[in-house]
């Protein structure tokens, strides 16, 4: 299996790269998609900030327009001013007019030249009658009465906490400045009434100065600001600046969910990643594992002698392994596909092979194989044996059928030359008992051979005299006949048992064969003083070869009668009996002689094997082998009811029905 796991390594190590490609590709795509997303948020921040930095201007210039706008008016009041007999009349009017349409103006005062308030609208002011005594409006008075000009004053505090600034205009006459006019700017109120309500929707409005003192601010929202931009606020100046900041504000609903989509894709990809990669390692263990098996398969396929073929449900042949192309000869390309009739079927025996083949697509095969003779590709016959499988594939489903083909050529040869040899050997048994029985055959012959000599003599005696008759050789020579048919019917036994003839089953009366060899042995039994009782039912016919039968039986009878040479003369008694015993034919062969030992049970049907002197140790083999060819059994028990306690019964069956 080592060359084979070898052999595939760079596959594992290919797939492994092929499992990492993907997983690459991913975390660039999620890179690339974060980066697209990191770029979209600056990009919507740069935009943010440009649509802030594009507000502020607006804002700026708005204020600026604004603020310029309420000063050249205030410029155009103090140069009609300048006329002293307008001038309270003017300030009125116009005063009143401006603080009716300017909401981000809280006073409007008028100072003469040393500071000191003239008239103010609405009302007094907060501060005290001389304001001039806050420094930064004595600054701002200052600077405008020698700049000759507007002038913005810096940021101040009330003690009430609201935060202002003044814009100081100055008033020239004839003989040079006659007074100031001086507007107050609550921060707050500015921002309030020039910062529109959509603008604090989007942001918070601060007024602060270099050191990010906050002097006012305007916002519809509380929270932390996101972004800010400043620009200088000028006028009025001073160092004031005018911040705006964004909302600090959560992504929107689509970025969050393209977020977590991208996220949740990005995670289903890697678990997905992750199953294939799981899914391709067991595939590619399952495929490692089947070329092995495809490996081991084969070569265990081209180990064998046995011919595999397999064929679908039609017959066409899908498979055939080495071993049935060296059989028939054909190479596999030739047989591969090929569809009856086959290149090996013998045209001889082409209607027989067909109703097999028949027999086999329809399901019909004997399990236990059968014989066939089939034709190499030159032509040479030879004889197989095939066992036919159903081939199942992995599904479960029927789809052909799969057969096994030994060569049994030469087993049939050795077979025959062992039934030639069986039955030589089954006649030099048979002669051997003939040869052992020789001197009782010649006495069973001398005996009518002498009754009809001596009733020979007689007739002649009686016919060299004058006074007989027909009548007295009558019955003489009806006894010559009795004992002529006796030695006739002994030599006809004697022939038919040592006659060579082939095998041949046909009915036989099991009965008959019992009694001729109960003849064979009769004489040796008297001469041995051994009793003989047969036990004979009524028996049907049996399909069977006599002479074999007989040959078994007489080689059990004599087999007993030599067990029984040292058993007392009143104990010797060879008993035979035939029953019928569940559809089988039982035979019984029993002595009460010296039995069988232990150590030589096992050794009791082996050719050559034998207790006597002068035995061939092939009578039992030769016996079972008989039993065997008649698909009957053999074997042999202790006698139950011998006196010595050492007998032997042999039984033998043979089936009724046998064909």
């Amino acid at each position: 299996m080592r060359p084979i796991t070898l052999r595939y390594r760079p596959e594992k190590r290919r797939l492994r790269w092929l499992l990492t490609l993907p997983k690459l590709g991913l975390v660039l795509l999620m890179a690339a998609l974060l980066t697209l997303l990191w770029l979209l948020q600056r990009s919507e921040h740069e935009e943010q900030r440009n649509i802030l930095i594009k507000d502020v201007l607006w804002l700026e210039q708005n204020l600026r327009f604004h603020l310029e706008g309420n000063r050249d008016l205030m410029q155009q009041l103090a140069v009609d001013m300048a006329d002293p007999r307008e001038r309270e009349k003017l300030f009125q009017v116009r005063s009143t007019h401006l603080l009716k349409n300017s909401p981000e103006i809280s006073q409007i005062t008028w100072l003469d030249a040393e500071g000191h308030r003239q008239a103010s609208l609405p009302g007094r002011s907060p501060q005290e009658e001389s304001l001039l005594k806050p420094p930064t409006t004595a600054l701002a008075f200052d600077v405008a009465r020698r700049l000759g000009k507007p002038t913005y004053s810096a940021p101040l505090i009330v003690p009430g906490g609201e935060s202002f600034v003044e814009l100081l205009v100055p008033i020239y006459g004839k003989n040079g400045l006659s007074g100031m006019l001086l507007v107050a700017y609550p921060l707050n109120d500015l921002l309030n009434s020039q910062v529109p309500w959509w603008f604090t929707e989007k942001y918070k409005v601060e007024i602060v100065d270099d050191n990010d003192t906050l002097y006012a601010s305007k916002t519809h929202l509380e929270g932390v600001n996101a972004d800010s931009y400043q620009i200088p606020f000028d006028p009025p100046g001073q160092g004031l600046r005018l911040k705006v900041s964004n909302y600090t504000t959560e992504p929107g609903g689509l970025q969050r969910l393209l977020t977590v989509v991208i996220l949740l894709l990005a995670g289903g990809v890697f678990w997905s990643l992750w199953l294939v990669r799981d899914l391709m390692q067991k595939s590619s263990r399952a495929e490692e594992a089947l070329r092995a098996e495809h490996a081991f398969r084969a070569a265990m396929e081209d180990s064998l002698t046995v011919g595999m073929r397999a064929r679908d449900l039609k017959g066409k042949i899908i498979y055939v392994n080495p071993a049935f192309c060296k059989m028939t000869g054909f190479a596999a390309e030739e047989l591969v596909d090929h569809e009856p009739p086959m290149p090996y079927w013998a045209p001889e025996h082409m209607d027989d092979t067909q109703a097999l083949h028949l027999a086999v697509m329809a399901g019909q095969a004997p399990s236990e194989g059968f014989e066939i003779t089939f034709m190499r590709k030159n032509g040479e016959r030879f004889h197989a044996l095939v066992y036919e499988a159903k081939l199942i594939d992995g599904h479960g489903q029927h789809t052909g059928w799969m057969a096994s083909v030994l060569d049994i050529t030469e087993r049939k040869r050795a077979e025959e030359l062992a039934r030639q040899q069986q039955e030589q050997l089954q006649f030099t048994a048979r002669l051997v008992t003939l040869g052992e029985m020789a001197s009782t055959l010649a006495h069973e012959l001398n005996q009518p051979l002498a009754a009809i000599a001596s009733y020979n003599t007689g007739c002649l005696n009686l016919l060299s005299t004058d006074n007989f008759s027909c009548g007295d050789l009558r019955p003489a020579l009806e006894k010559v006949g009795i004992q002529a048919q006796r030695a006739g019917k002994i030599i006809r036994r004697v022939h038919d048992f040592v006659r060579k003839s082939e095998p041949k089953r046909a009915p036989c009366a099991l009965g008959e064969v019992i009694e001729d060899c109960l003849g064979f042995v009769e004489a040796d039994a008297r001469k041995r003083q051994i009793r003989i009782e047969a036990k004979v039912a009524s028996l049907p016919l049996l399909p069977a070869d006599r002479l074999m039968l007989e040959q078994v039986l007489l080689n059990l009878m004599r087999n007993a009668m030599d067990a029984m040479n040292d058993t007392p003369p009143a104990h010797r008694l060879l008993h035979i009996a035939a029953r019928i015993v569940d559809n089988e034919v039982a035979v019984s062969v029993s002595d009460y002689g010296c039995g069988i030992a232990p150590e030589i049970e096992d050794k009791l049907y082996t050719a050559f094997f034998t207790t006597k002197q002068e035995g061939m140790g092939v009578g039992l083999s030769i016996c079972r082998s008989i039993i065997e060819l008649h698909r009957g059994r053999l074997w042999a028990e202790k006698h139950p009811a011998s006196p010595s306690g050492s007998g032997t019964i042999f039984t033998f069956t043979l089936p009724l029905d046998h064909a």
